[in-house]
């Protein structure tokens, strides 16, 4: 197994439609590789090959993130789209190691978010939670605010200051998503 980080411009055809495979997003299952190429164009993949360059496990880090809170932007990378190609063999967890590393060396502002089901995965791999806060994070729909579907903030890395604004959101000090 060794781990990659490849822009989308940078993945081969069959590359990315594994990835729409591992995905199994139906509104996805028809992108052409341009098309899947210009809507991740913010985004690198972080993935672990086999000794046949296969996909074992992959995560996107979107950079087109921006979370509003008390009228102040903060930016940040988000971790999404986590999936392994086989369960249980460890391969989710040991790219979540690679993938953390990589966000500390070159010191990125990196946040994601889980489910409460999704929990104890993430404490397995050591990856700092902040409960219950996601919700805290309300999204456009349309023309109204809703909450965010996850339950937790994953911190991947961040500096203190933003940890500390992420710890502090309640029901009174909202985050909201710009797009």
């Amino acid at each position: 197994m060794h781990y990659q980080i490849k822009k989308p411009d940078e993945l081969t055809e069959t590359e990315i439609q594994n990835i729409l495979k591992l995905w199994d997003i139906s509104a996805w299952s028809t992108m052409t590789s341009k098309d899947f190429r210009a809507f991740f164009i913010q985004s690198e993949f972080h993935v672990l090959l086999d000794s046949m360059e296969g996909i074992q496990a992959l995560i996107r880090l979107n950079f087109d993130f921006t979370l509003e809170i008390s009228g102040k932007k903060y930016h940040f990378a988000e971790a999404v789209g986590l999936v392994s190609a086989e369960k249980n063999k460890g391969y989710g967890k040991k790219l979540i190691q690679y993938f953390f590393e990589n966000c500390v060396q070159k010191n990125r502002d990196v946040i994601g978010f889980c489910s409460s089901e999704l929990r104890i995965f993430y404490e397995k791999c050591k990856v700092p939670i902040l409960y219950n806060k996601a919700k805290e994070i309300q999204e456009k729909n349309d023309s109204e605010w809703m909450s965010s579907e996850d339950d937790d903030i994953l911190i991947f890395n961040a500096s203190e200051e933003k940890k500390t604004i992420l710890n502090h959101l309640d029901s009174t000090n909202k985050a909201y998503l710009i797009l």
